[in-house]
This record gives structure tokens, sequence and C-alpha cells, in this order.
């Protein structure tokens, strides 16, 4: 491999693990089409959406531990919300990490489209009052958090991501979890689902180990990085960057496949 190679993937892995630190996603939202479409740009590689999904997971794994971290002190990590999203996501992110291995190149494709497409739309329904609440005031409907994450975690684990794209609006939407909280939450809830995807992507020999290793070594730099920009921003720019990142991945996608 050429150092033109590694350093294409390292800012792919840089730039969406900052992201991702910053939002409180995995970063499969953006990686997977910079994977997905940068490098043959370039010249440099042509990953396959087995691959690339397969890269992917392992990557959105150690991002994670990197965002969670940095968000450990302040009361923004609701354990009860991380228990019962995270057991849920779990399982479904195995299934669908392992299910995968069934679906054709654009069988992928389409998912990760459709999963975008359902993030784009709830991100921009009106959010009113949730940043109001207490973090040591705040509920949720424990049943349906479970539920969803299990839907969420067996889409997400088809094309590789954690589903921290699709939990942040449903956490917001739905759930009515204040935002700071959601983005710490999600990142802890994200790490728990990657690990089910991870082992079913290894355990199926979607994994391409060298680019995986350099995504995972921007990630523990950039992550941390993000979330401490995260905790200063207004936390209606950052639902804004987020849905606006989330549509845009979506409208490439789909004309993609179209």
């Amino acid at each position: 491999m050429d150092f033109e190679f590694i350093i294409t993937i390292f800012m792919i892995g840089f730039v969406g693990s900052y992201i991702s630190g910053m939002l409180g996603i995995g970063g499969s939202i953006i990686k997977y089409p910079m994977l997905l479409y940068i490098p043959p740009l370039f010249g440099v590689a042509a990953f396959t959406a087995h691959e690339v999904s397969g890269i992917s997971a392992i990557q959105v794994l150690f991002a994670t531990i990197g965002g969670v971290w940095a968000y450990r002190k302040g009361g923004y990590l609701n354990k009860s919300l991380i228990l019962y999203m995270g057991i849920s996501i779990l399982i479904g992110s195995f299934i669908g990490g392992y299910g995968s291995k069934f679906f054709s190149e654009a069988g992928i494709n389409i998912t990760y489209g459709m999963l975008a497409v359902i993030a784009a739309v709830m991100m921009f329904v009106p959010k009113k009052g949730i940043d109001d609440i207490p973090l040591d005031q705040v509920s949720f409907n424990k049943g349906l958090a479970a539920i969803l994450a299990l839907i969420v975690g067996v889409g997400a684990g088809i094309v590789g991501a954690a589903g921290a794209f699709l939990l942040v609006p449903i956490m917001l939407v739905i759930l009515k979890i204040p935002t700071r909280m959601t983005i710490a939450s999600s990142l802890a809830i994200t790490f728990i689902s990657s690990i089910g995807a991870t082992v079913g992507k290894i355990t199926t020999g979607q994994v391409d180990y060298f680019p995986a290793f350099i995504m995972i070594v921007a990630s523990l730099i950039a992550s941390p990085l993000g979330a401490m920009l995260g905790k200063r921003v207004n936390t209606k720019v950052l639902q804004v960057i987020l849905a606006i990142l989330i549509a845009g991945t979506a409208l490439k996608i789909w004309v993609d496949i179209l």
C-alpha cells in the first residue's frame, strides 16, 4: 500500500470521527459514502460495499470509545437509557451484521439509503422544549426504547453502521431526550451496537484489516476532539448540522442507486 492510500484513508477516518464525536454518531453515515466514493476518485483503491461496511463497523467501535470518554463527566450519560437501548441494539446489530452476507451489493446500498431517508425526515421534525428538561429529571418509555433499538440494530448491522444516525433522531423526536444527553448516551449505545456489528462482519470475512487499522488510529485521535467541540456548540446548531448531513448523504446514495 502506498503513502497516498494511507493518507486518503486516514483523512476519511479523521473527518468522519471528528464529526462523530461532535454529533454523537458513530460516523458511518459519513464514512460509508466517503469510503465508497473517495478512494476510487483518487485512484488509490476501490472497495466493495461489503468491504466498506466491514471497515466501518470496526472503525465505529473505536470512534465511539473516544467520544464516550470525553463525555464521561457532567451527567450527560443516561445509564438507564444506555442499558435498555444498548442491550437491544447489540442483539439487533449482531443479527444484521451476520445476515448481511446474504445481501447483494445493491441490497446493502438500498438498505443504507432507506435508513438515511428515515433519519433525515425525523431530524426535520420540530423538537420544541426538549432542552429545557433538567438532566436529572429525564424520563422515557423503556419498552418503546428497547423495541426501537432492536429494529435500528438489525438495519444498522447490515450496512456496518452502529445506527447512531437513526438513534439520535429517535431519542430526540420520539423519546424526548435533551440534545446533549442524546449525543453522549447515543455514543455509548453506539459503542455497544458496534460490538455486535463488528463480530458479525469479522465472522463472515467482510473486513479488510489494513484500512480498518488506519481508520482506527484516525478515530482515536479525532473523536475526543470532536466531542470537546460538541460540548461548546449551541444545541440547535448541532441539530441542524446533523439534519443537513444525513439528508445530503441520503440524497447522494439514492442518486447513485437510481
